[in-house]
């Protein structure tokens, strides 16, 4: 049995469209595609399911997805028996609305199961019915699992990826693929974070529980011997909302010497760093665009990174040093490795090295330059035109 009502009240007689967002930064980039549509279209009825971003986006919010996100084969099997009650209401929401168009963010473990439920229920176009089913950003196929793209094709009308050599990743199926930009470098992007010499150490845990409890202690143990050696060294951990304010605190709370050296920040926003010890997502990935110099750490549940060792074929975690392949900006200490020593070692190089903040700038330029590809036409324009087509 699963329980029913965890979606908010809906009144409205008919959906333009649904968009799902599952984790944060999906949650992030869709807020600011549904504001953009809406100022274009605000007569269009648009219902979500997200988070604290797309709450506030004008549509009518039906879930927050992302206060439950979870990541890891481990984690998803603990979380279940919510998961699956939480599907089946999805599944039973769009039967009884029937949204004429359907947006995934990313969020691929979700959504497209859920897109190959409509199909098979006849519920979407490619099933036979009339749910277009649309996808903004693109699963990492280069990264792991590449034959998702045949179900892809079988289950999407349109996907637009960020990302212009992801193009290519689909050249060998029947999927109308839109190269549309990265939202990180387009011209309504205010990035989070500015680089400045006499900025913070910015602790950045990432935006989810099981991995912050994980990787947090390991910053905490790093910044208190970088502490000792940096005694003026200014210390902030910007947190994304309470939820996860209350977790940081709590792991604070363990290291009595640091209590009055960390502020926590409440916002991901007008950020001054001197340099980041950080989570390797989408974060990270925003502030090597912006040139701040730093390190990637990540710790998953020992069976997580088993499995993923096996499936996931790249030799970079983080974003800008997959792009940057042949001259990686970012060190990276995975598991064992991201230790007290590994990482305040790494950073107490950064501070001492006086040309780090012009070497990290010069990366943020190579990687501007590979996003800007030969862009077809930006998100709100691809969204716009594929709603035309329902």
């Amino acid at each position: 049995m699963w329980k029913k009502n965890l979606f908010n009240s809906f009144k409205s007689q008919s959906v333009d469209l649904l968009v799902i967002a599952g984790e944060a930064s999906g949650d992030e980039h869709a807020n600011n595609l549904v504001q953009r549509i809406l100022e274009r279209f605000p007569e269009l009825d648009i219902a979500v399911i997200g988070g604290k971003n797309l709450k506030n986006s004008g549509a009518h919010f039906l879930f927050d997805l992302v206060d439950h996100a979870v990541v890891g084969v481990f984690e998803v099997l603990k979380n279940y028996g919510f998961f699956k009650s939480l599907f089946a209401e999805t599944l039973e929401w769009i039967r009884t609305h029937s949204p004429r168009n359907i947006l995934l963010i990313d969020y691929p473990g979700f959504n497209l199961r859920l897109a190959e439920a409509l199909r098979k229920e006849n519920l979407s176009q490619k099933g036979g019915g009339g749910i277009r089913v649309l996808q903004y950003i693109s699963p990492q196929l280069w990264a792991w699992k590449p034959k998702r793209r045949f179900k892809m094709a079988k289950v999407l009308d349109s996907l637009a990826v960020i990302f212009p050599f992801e193009v290519e990743c689909y050249q060998d199926v029947d999927l109308p693929v839109s190269f549309v930009g990265h939202p990180f470098v387009t011209s309504e992007y205010k990035s989070p974070v500015h680089y400045d010499k006499q900025g913070s150490l910015l602790l950045l845990p990432g935006s989810r529980l099981q991995p912050i409890q994980r990787i947090l202690p390991v910053f905490l143990d790093a910044t208190e011997k970088l502490a000792q050696s940096y005694p003026h060294l200014k210390i902030e951990v910007p947190v994304p909302g309470t939820q996860i304010r209350r977790c940081v605190e709590q792991i604070i709370s363990a290291k009595p010497t640091l209590q009055d050296r960390i502020v926590i920040k409440e916002g991901l926003h007008d950020l001054k760093a001197c340099v980041a010890l950080m989570s390797s997502g989408t974060m990270s990935f925003a502030f090597a665009l912006a040139g701040i110099p730093g390190v990637i750490a990540y710790k998953a549940h020992p069976i997580t990174y088993l499995i993923g060792k096996l499936l996931v074929k790249v030799p970079y975690l983080g974003m800008a040093n997959l792009l940057l392949s042949k001259e990686p900006p970012y060190k990276e200490f995975i598991q064992s490795e991201a230790n007290r020593l590994s990482l305040s070692s790494s950073i107490e190089k950064l501070l001492g090295n006086e040309e780090s903040g012009e070497e990290f700038r010069n990366a943020s330029l190579k990687l501007r330059s590979l996003l800007e590809g030969a862009q077809e036409l930006d998100a709100v324009d691809w969204l716009a035109d594929e709603l035309a087509k329902a």
